[in-house]
């Protein structure tokens, strides 16, 4: 019953927002609102921009495409500022169609779908809404009424320019249904559907040899001629091509570049003069934004071809690359699971994680810096800190490559790598171990990867498996330490007393005896060395982490297990190494006494609660992170 209260809400709603007058009504409606009368590109950037735009490390990211797209900040960013903005403000750009150009699987169909399906949501809205001439199956813009004598003026009054032509069906109808009276003409408000086919059109092309022009420009209605005498009365023609309906919205050009020639050469009017040609009728104006897609082959095979020279100026081309951030690269996985019949499964922790690095390190390029690896590469690119690096590097590594992340492995194949191994599995668990095994079984079956490839991507399996080991022991380390970051906390606080004494020269206070005693060196040393600290370089480090907790407090805040990355590692290493013997005793163990049995259940006790592990993958990571520390 929810459900269909819900609809009649709905339908209610839809209702409110309907709206039918004059011409002349509309235009004080115009003068009030001016931006119900905004162009098709002005309309797209708009709902962009009123989705929220966030300024982070002075680089823009628009909201609008927070809930599909991961990790495209960069190019989403370009698209906005050197398309769809100028384009709003009718500069040249406009006259262009929008090629959106990167691999497979890379994000260009979701953004596509994303504007149309946004667009249907903004008409809708009060800032977004589009007012039409009524019956004109173009959804013609009313502003075509006003004869071209008075546009100078009329701009002058409204602050509105009108460009584009009445087309011929609503010339006739002005002067047979309204004897010329432009004011009675009705307008009324519209709602982009795809569905409906109301300003949103998509074109995807079939056999050259059947495929007729008329579906993109509509077609003559024949049985109609005997009715109105000739093949050039505007009701004798069908305005029901793609380019007609799609008019005041935005019209998608599937595989734009494998389409016969005829095709596109309607293209080269539309966009530079915003109209086409259709019937035996004068130009028809149009004004919609024409987007389409390829990937890299397609494309520079169409540019080396000569014939296609007019229509290279008419085109911007957007790089649309795959993500190469293992968070972003996290959350398609999980779209795409949470989309798919298995989202019922247990996905162990950092098990997506580890996919996504393998797949990154196969879209990256090996930095031409002697001092940086793929793995650090990676960890920069994903915001990660890395020591002895910082943002300028990250700059200075994107520019080495024009076309990094334009291959690699796609989302589509590590998705149904995963879902083979819930599968094939049949349990309601899966680990990173299982999902790395399916990914390299399924690097045999991958049409695309040679030989060569194959051996490079094996290696970026082995790389995202030490990476996992890392990760595992962590995991471990932590669920055993009991009150972890207590325990943390206290060996911190500990070695700090101990690091300023030793740097201020000072004695420390037995708390029990009250007697004076050295800085503890064993205790410091202890710590410095799990993350690789020499004898020589300690004082600098020690000096560098009494500098770090001056300036902290100098701001007012407080210096803690969190303020200093390396500092935290080495304390997690030191807490691990007292512990590892234990681990490797309890998790080893095929028959645990009563004490060690214990001592597991409560650590898969801990992993479940604090860590997002069930019981199955708890007690496999146990087993694996036993088996580690024992070879």
């Amino acid at each position: 019953m929810d459900i269909l209260k819900k609809l009649e809400y709905y339908r209610e709603e839809e209702e409110k927002l309907k709206w039918e007058g004059t011409f002349a009504a509309y235009l004080e409606m115009v003068k009030e609102k001016p931006w119900v009368a905004q162009s098709a590109h002005s309309r797209v950037y708009n709902m962009i921009k009123d989705a929220g735009v966030e300024e982070v490390n002075g680089k823009r990211r628009y909201n609008f495409f927070n809930s599909q797209l991961f990790g495209l900040e960069e190019a989403l960013e370009k698209l906005v500022e050197e398309y769809f903005h100028p384009a709003a403000k009718r500069l040249d750009v406009r006259k262009r169609i929008l090629l959106l150009m990167g691999p497979v699987s890379g994000g260009k169909s979701t953004l596509v779908a994303m504007l149309k399906r946004g667009l249907e949501a903004y008409a809708r809205s009060d800032r977004g809404s589009v007012f039409a001439i009524k019956g004109c199956p173009m959804h013609e813009d009313p502003l075509h009424l006003i004869p071209h004598h008075l546009r100078d003026e009329f701009y002058e009054e409204y602050g509105i320019r009108v460009e584009g032509n009445l087309s011929p069906l609503n010339m006739m109808r002005l002067e047979q249904e309204y004897s010329g009276r432009i004011e009675d003409v009705l307008v009324e408000r519209i709602f982009f559907s795809e569905d409906k086919r109301v300003g949103i059109g998509t074109f995807s092309p079939s056999d050259p040899k059947s495929q007729d022009i008329a579906d993109l420009t509509g077609s003559i209605d024949f049985s109609t001629i005997a009715e109105f005498g000739s093949e050039s009365d505007p009701r004798a023609y069908r305005f029901d091509g793609e380019l007609n309906k799609a008019n005041r919205g935005l019209m998608e050009f599937q595989e734009m570049l494998k389409c016969d020639e005829k095709f596109l050469w309607h293209l080269l009017s539309l966009t530079q003069e915003g109209n086409f040609k259709a019937g035996r009728f004068a130009l028809i104006s149009a004004d919609e934004m024409i987007v389409a897609h390829t990937n890299e082959t397609e494309y520079r095979s169409f540019i080396s071809n000569k014939k296609n020279e007019a229509l290279h100026s008419r085109i911007i081309v957007m790089p649309v690359p795959y993500n190469l951030k293992v968070s972003q690269e996290e959350k398609i996985y999980e779209k795409m699971i949470n989309e798919s019949d298995v989202a019922d499964v247990h996905i162990a922790p950092h098990t997506l994680k580890v996919a996504a690095m393998f797949s990154i390190m196969t879209r990256l390029k090996d930095p031409k810096r002697g001092d940086i690896d793929l793995i650090k590469k990676m960890r920069l690119y994903d915001g990660e800190s890395v020591e002895g690096f910082n943002s300028a590097d990250v700059d200075e590594l994107k520019k080495e490559y024009q076309d990094e992340g334009m291959s690699g492995i796609d989302p589509r194949y590590v998705i149904n790598r995963i879902s083979s191994t819930i599968i094939r599995k049949e349990i309601s668990s899966i680990n990173a171990l299982d999902v790395l095994r399916s990914l390299k079984e399924g690097l045999d079956q991958h049409p695309s990867i040679t030989q060569e490839l194959r051996e490079k991507y094996l290696n970026y399996i082995s790389l995202a498996r030490k990476e996992y080991d890392d990760i595992a022991k962590k995991e471990v380390q932590k669920a055993f330490v009991y009150s972890y970051e207590e325990s943390a906390k206290t060996l911190m606080d500990n070695y700090l007393d101990n690091v300023e004494a030793y740097c201020n020269k000072a004695k420390l206070r037995d708390q029990l005896t009250g007697e004076e005693i050295n800085p503890d060196e064993k205790l410091m040393r202890s710590i410095e060395e799990q993350i690789g600290i020499s004898e020589n370089a300690k004082k600098a480090f020690r000096e560098e982490i009494l500098i770090r907790i001056s300036a902290y407090a100098r701001k007012g805040k407080r210096f803690d297990y969190n303020s200093h990355d390396r500092l935290r590692e080495a304390i997690q290493k030191k807490l691990f190494a007292d512990l590892k013997d234990v681990v490797k005793i309890t998790t080893s163990t095929k028959t645990p006494d009563e004490q060690q049995l214990k001592k597991i259940n409560e650590v898969v006790a801990r992993l479940i609660d604090e860590h997002g592990y069930n019981s199955s993958s708890a007690n496999e990571l146990l087993r694996y992170v036993g088996s580690l520390l024992n070879r």
